[in-house]
């Protein structure tokens, strides 16, 4: 196999997964959101002598269903809180977050509004309650004294408390607690005993949202939707929306450490319960279209007369490795690199560094490019000093395919004789290629996994490198660079191969039309280095054989 052909084999085996990823997404059965209902799963043990069961409310050893908290209901109103990364909805049926803006995000398709991460479109909420005779659950209808609130200039914390009624004599308290600067609201339970027995309850919280790609996912790029878990013995798990309906469940449902999460292109929204924690993980789907993941933790048993206070960090923000990492170990891996992990994360952090210096991610993705061109040059030389030798004996090949037809032994024998006249390794520029493979796909990942370059401008039309270029001026220059590639590559003797040869930039040059910008960015600087670097050592070595003949 030639360089020729193992160039072919790569780009049209990488071009078949990503046409396989978007064929199965566009074929996946389309479901309708039918009227949910939400369940809500008991912890494993035996249910206390004192607990009995509740309408529509799971208690230890039992598991029943409700309808998800909405307030098409007319039960509950909405509470609106701001913050300098939040716009909230709370619903005081349920007492949960019903709506989601970030401030500092733009919507991916009308750039003049902030970005609704959690709310009615994709019918996408943050649930919680109690679990335990007559508590407050996400059925419940809470109080507040407050219908609106904000955090005030030079304050750092805001705290939203809403009440509800539980057993007689026992008084519940929901507590938002949100903070400067953070995307994680603190989710929280103060429960009083007041009555003469002890109290034994469970906390659990969960988030439901429908099985819908966000707005503005490319079907050429397959990006993952759907529930993730993680644990230290288990490590990073996605559960698909199909394996949820399969019941498969890849992870350990109990455990002391680790997340629950919902993620998405770019954003995650997860749970995540204090270390050392005993909790019990689920997921499950609760309607045609319409899934859970959450997580139970116990609550000590309340003495009479005395305030128990339970409370699980929620994260609902971008994927920012940096920031991800600090609230909890393994929250990072959101950001899935895949089998490529190990050389994209450096290739990302690489990235950060030079945007760090410049203060523009696409000449950062440029500067990255030119980097990995220079480490990988004496293997690429070698590729095209291999190629540049192929190219003058073409017309040598040629002649010899005319001369013995359809003799293959033959053939085959004089073509090695000419390999080993003219010192050529047929396969010398194998080996270079393969090794730089694994590195481009991962910068590849790297490219569309980054929240970073998400709507971040370059210049002039560039106003989004995580968006198709408006007006498919990149996507035509690297067509053209492609070109120019094909015409100092030599000409295969096969006609066949020829005709691909010569097509194979426009086919891809079109594909390229509908990747983000920063990825055409990437490949077109990717494509003039190795055209400048192609035509350099091409012509040396024309030159060394223009002089060896005289």
């Amino acid at each position: 196999m030639d360089t020729r052909r193992l160039i072919l084999f790569f780009i049209f085996s990488f071009s078949l997964l990503l046409i396989w990823e978007a064929w199965q997404k566009e074929t996946r059965p389309k479901e309708s959101v039918a009227t949910a209902q939400t369940a809500v799963p008991a912890p494993s043990g035996q249910p206390p002598k004192s607990a009995t069961p509740v309408p529509g409310v799971g208690v230890p050893g039992a598991v029943s269903t409700v309808p998800p908290a909405v307030t098409a209901s007319g039960q509950g109103e909405r509470i609106r809180v701001e913050t300098d990364n939040f716009v909230a909805e709370i619903d005081t049926l349920g007492a949960d977050i019903v709506f989601l803006e970030l401030r500092k995000h733009r919507d991916t398709l009308d750039k003049s509004k902030d970005f609704v991460f959690l709310g009615p479109e994709h019918k996408y909420f943050a649930q919680s309650g109690l679990i335990g005779a007559e508590l407050p659950n996400h059925k419940t209808l809470f109080s507040s004294r407050s219908k609106s609130a904000s955090l005030e200039p030079g304050k750092d914390d805001l705290e939203l408390r809403l009440d509800a009624s539980g057993p007689e004599g026992v008084r519940v308290t929901k507590i938002f607690s949100f903070r400067r600067g953070s995307y994680l609201i603190d989710v929280s339970y103060e429960v009083t005993n007041a009555t003469q027995a002890p109290l034994s309850a469970h906390a659990y919280f969960q988030i439901t949202r429908d099985n819908k790609d966000p707005a503005g996912t490319s079907s050429m790029m397959s990006t993952y939707t759907g529930p993730a878990v993680y644990t230290e013995q288990d490590k990073f798990h996605k559960v698909a929306f199909g394996d949820v309906d399969k019941g498969k469940t890849p992870y350990s449902k109990n455990a002391d450490n680790g997340w629950i999460a919902m993620l998405q292109h770019y954003f995650v929204a997860a749970i995540v319960p204090a270390e050392k924690t005993p909790r019990e993980y689920y997921t499950r789907k609760l309607s045609e279209g319409y899934y859970s993941a959450g997580v139970i933790v116990p609550i000590d048993p309340i003495a009479a007369g005395k305030t128990a206070k339970v409370s699980v960090p929620f994260y609902a923000g971008p994927q920012e490795q940096d920031k991800l990492k600090a609230i909890a170990g393994g929250l990072d891996l959101v950001v899935d690199y895949g089998w490529l992990t190990i050389i994209a994360a450096p290739l990302f952090w690489v990235l950060e560094l030079f945007h760090g210096w410049l203060g523009n991610w696409g000449l950062a993705i440029i500067l990255l490019t030119v980097v990995l061109k220079l480490i990988f040059f004496p293997l690429s030389a070698a590729s095209y000093r291999s190629m540049a030798k192929m190219k003058m004996v073409a017309p040598r090949l040629t002649k010899l395919r005319e001369t013995y037809g359809n003799d293959r032994v033959k053939l085959n024998q004089a073509m090695m004789d000419l390999y080993k006249t003219e010192k050529i390794n047929p396969l010398g520029g194998c080996l270079p290629i393969v090794v730089q493979i694994p590195v481009f796909i991962a910068l590849y990942w790297v490219l569309l996994a980054a929240v970073e370059l998400r709507q971040a401008p370059f210049y002039g039309w560039i106003v989004d490198l995580s968006a198709a270029d408006p007006w498919y001026v990149l996507p035509a220059l690297m067509m053209i660079s492609m070109v120019i590639q094909t015409k100092l590559n030599p000409t295969p003797p096969d006609p066949v191969q020829a005709k691909v040869m010569m097509i194979m930039p426009f086919a891809f040059g079109v594909m390229f039309f509908f990747f983000p910008a920063g990825l055409v960015l990437y490949w077109l600087v990717n494509n003039v280095l190795s055209i400048l670097q192609q035509w350099q050592i091409t012509r040396m070595i024309e030159g060394t054989k223009i002089v060896a003949k005289r």
